[in-house]
C-alpha cells in the first residue's frame, strides 16, 4: 500500500528520482525477497558503505521474516556499494551494546527499532556527535533521530477499537470492555491504547485495563484470569488486546474460565491469530503491511548515506518525549476479518493459506472461504 507515498518534488535530481522509482517498486515485493546479512555487526572494513539495521526478537518472528530480509533488499537495490550490519536483541542492555559496536565499527546510517525507545536517548546522543544519522523504525526511539518509519499507531487502535464496535453490534452502547495493552516500554502501545480510547470510551464502559510488560503473553493470560475472578464471569462483554499475542493469552484464560462467544480482538495478523479468527475466538486483527514501511527506511537510510533529500519519502510529523517534529512516514494500517483475510494479508503475500489453514482449522478455513 503506497498511498503515504508522495511524488518526485521539483529539483530533484535524476540519481534520486531513479532511486525513489526503485523503492517504490521494492514496496510491491513479497515476503520472499532476501538478503545475506553479516550476524554481527562489521560495518565497512571492506571498503563499503555501511547502514546498521538493530531490530527486537519477538515471539512471532517477524523480524527475521519479514523486515529484515525487506529493509536489506532495498538497501540493496538503491545501494551497489552499501553492506547492511545486522543486530537482534532480546533485552535493552544487549541492543544497547549492539549500537555501541556499531559506532566503533564505523556504520555511516543506523536504523533502529528499540526494545526499548525511552532508553535510546543517550545511545541516540553519541550516534548524533559522531554524525551518524538514526532513522527510528516501527518504535519512536527517544533522543535527536533524524526519521521515524512506521505504521500509524494512534490509528490502529482507533481500527481495533471500530472492530470491536462493530463485533458487538446492537450491544455495544454501555458495553462493559476489558483493555489488555502492550509494555509502558513502547511508546506506540501507548498511543494504540489512545487511539481505541478515543473510540470506545464515547460508548462502552472500561471495566478493566491493565498493560503487560515485555507483551508477554503468559502474563496476560494471567492477567486476564485474575480479571475474570475479580469481575465475574458474567463481568465484561469483550475484550480487546494490544496485538495477536497478548489476544492469544486472553483467548487462553478465557477458555479456561469456561467464557465463551465474547469479542475479542487483537492486532499483527499473527498466523495464530488469524487462526483464532477463522475458528471465532477471535474477531479482528490489524493488518501492517511490512513491504511499504521497509522500503520507506531503506530509502531514507540510504538518501541519507547521500546526503540527499528525503522529504518526499517523510511527509509526516511526529513529535516524541525528547524531539519534536521528527519528519515521519505513518502508513495506513489494515482491519482483518474472517471477511477479508483473503483480500489482505494474503493478497499481499505477509501470509499464506497454508500457513493459517492447517490440518486442525480445514472446516473453518473451508467456511471462511480460504479452503482449495
Amino acid at each position: 500500500m503506497m498511498t503515504e507515498m508522495r511524488g518526485v518534488p521539483l529539483g530533484t535530481t535524476r540519481r534520486a528520482v531513479l532511486r525513489n522509482t526503485a523503492f517504490i517498486a521494492m514496496a510491491g515485493m513479497s515476503a520472499s525477497a532476501c538478503g545475506v546479512f553479516s550476524t554481527e555487526p562489521d560495518g565497512g572494513g571492506n571498503g563499503n558503505r555501511a547502514i546498521g539495521l538493530l531490530l527486537p526478537d519477538d515471539a512471532t518472528n517477524r523480524y527475521e521474516a519479514f523486515d529484515r530480509p525487506l529493509i536489506e533488499a532495498g538497501i540493496a537495490e538503491l545501494c551497489e556499494d552499501c553492506e547492511v550490519t545486522h543486530g537482534h536483541a532480546t533485552d535493552v542492555d544487549r541492543q544497547k551494546q549492539q549500537f555501541v559496536d556499531m559506532l566503533g565499527r564505523g556504520v555511516d546510517v543506523i536504523i533502529l527499532d528499540p526494545v526499548d525507545a525511552a532508553a535510546t536517548g543517550p545511545w541516540v546522543e553519541e550516534a548524533a556527535a559522531e554524525g551518524v544519522p538514526i532513522v527510528a523504525y516501527g518504535r519512536l526511539a527517544e533522543g535527536d533521530i533524524d526519521a521515524y518509519v512506521s505504521h500509524d499507531a494512534r490509528a490502529v487502535g482507533r481500527l481495533q477499537g471500530r472492530a470491536l464496535l462493530d463485533a458487538l453490534g446492537d450491544e455495544a452502547p454501555g458495553a462493559r470492555v476489558m483493555m489488555i495493552n502492550g509494555p509502558s516500554s513502547d511508546p506506540g502501545a501507548d498511543l494504540i491504547e489512545a487511539g481505541a480510547r478515543e473510540v470506545l470510551d464515547p460508548v462502552v464502559e472500561i471495566v478493566h485495563e491493565q498493560g503487560i510488560e515485555g507483551g508477554d503473553p503468559a502474563l496476560a493470560e494471567e492477567a486476564v484470569a485474575s480479571a475474570v475472578r475479580s469481575l465475574g464471569t458474567d463481568g465484561f462483554d469483550a475484550v480487546l488486546a494490544a496485538d495477536d499475542a497478548l489476544a492469544g493469552g486472553v483467548v487462553a484464560a478465557l477458555r479456561d474460565a469456561g467464557v465463551e462467544d465474547l469479542p475479542v480482538g487483537g492486532g499483527d495478523a499473527d498466523p495464530a491469530g488469524l487462526q483464532r479468527i477463522v475458528s471465532g475466538e477471535q474477531t479482528h486483527t490489524i493488518h501492517r503491511p511490512p513491504a511499504p514501511r521497509a522500503a520507506i527506511a531503506a530509502g531514507i537510510a540510504v538518501r541519507l548515506l547521500d546526503g540527499e533529500d528525503f522529504s518526499d519519502l517523510a511527509p509526516d510529523r511526529v513529535d516524541g518525549t525528547t524531539t519534536e517534529g521528527v519528519p515521519g512516514a505513518l502508513l495506513e494500517p489494515v482491519p482483518v476479518t474472517a471477511d477479508n483475510i483473503r483480500e489482505t494479508v494474503i493478497a499481499d503475500g505477509f501470509r499464506t493459506v497454508e500457513e493459517i489453514c492447517t490440518p486442525g482449522f480445514a472446516d473453518e478455513c473451508a467456511e471462511a472461504g480460504l479452503g482449495g
